[in-house]
């Protein structure tokens, strides 16, 4: 087995279809872009588990499945719980609306189940975003979800901007990486401009350029080198 497809294999356990079919077309593709995503992947200023989250929750904010779930592996395989991880699904929720947080009950139940707590779904998943959330928070019993639950509450006095304060306050999760997800959720969908005012409240909130240059990396793993093109147009210049 090529060095390539033992590098996915201890990522996800067995070599994806896509990684299999790369390597059969182009093993050379293959070990460039491996390379890349290995580099990319590894601590820097922002940690690999923090990095995974990250992807899982803007790929939730973009509607994009596969990916949430192969990094949400990934964030739990590196010591995430499942309530932290919904909190960074959380800012796909003020980014996308209910519709993220349906992505979002895609990817808890599978947590918990790689954490070693299965829980049985739902026969319909739930439409609105109390009706979500509370059917997470009842499957971790086990974790501590104060402020998930004041979360909920929030949600049902239907006050925004409230909502959106307390979604970007400190909890398990930094305030500081809510406002990289925040800003992440815009250039994985190439929306530089959209981002910028993100990228300044991350830095407000103790954002670091290189923290802000380790978000331009992961994005391009997930939406290409324009992400990199839009985040990039914000980011300071290295003197």
């Amino acid at each position: 087995m090529s060095k390539a497809l033992e590098y996915f294999k201890e990522v996800y356990d067995v070599v994806p279809g896509w990684v299999q079919k790369m390597h059969d077309y182009s093993p050379e593709v293959l070990d460039k872009y491996t390379g890349i995503r290995g580099e990319i992947m590894q601590d820097g200023s922002l940690s690999r588990k923090e990095k995974d989250a990250l992807i899982a929750s803007m790929n939730a904010a973009r509607l994009y499945s596969r990916s949430m779930l192969f990094h949400t592996k990934g964030a739990v395989d590196f010591g995430y719980s499942a309530a932290e991880l919904l909190e960074f699904f959380l800012t796909a929720y003020l980014y996308k609306g209910d519709a993220a947080l349906k992505r979002a009950f895609e990817a808890i139940p599978y947590a918990l189940e790689l954490s070693g707590n299965p829980v049985v779904l739902p026969e319909a998943t739930p439409e609105t975003a109390d009706d979500l959330l509370g059917t997470m928070l009842g499957w971790m019993k086990d974790e501590e979800t104060a402020y998930l639950e004041q979360v909920v509450s929030a949600i049902k006095q239907g006050h925004k901007e409230e909502l959106t304060a307390l979604i970007l306050s400190d909890g398990k999760v930094s305030s500081k990486l809510k406002h990289l997800n925040m800003a992440g959720n815009f250039i994985v969908e190439l929306d530089g401009s959209g981002a910028a005012p993100w990228m300044e409240k991350a830095r407000a909130a103790g954002a670091t350029e290189a923290d802000l240059a380790d978000l331009g990396y992961i994005c391009i793993l997930t939406a290409g080198i324009p992400a990199w093109f839009e985040l990039s147009d914000s980011l300071k210049t290295v003197e």
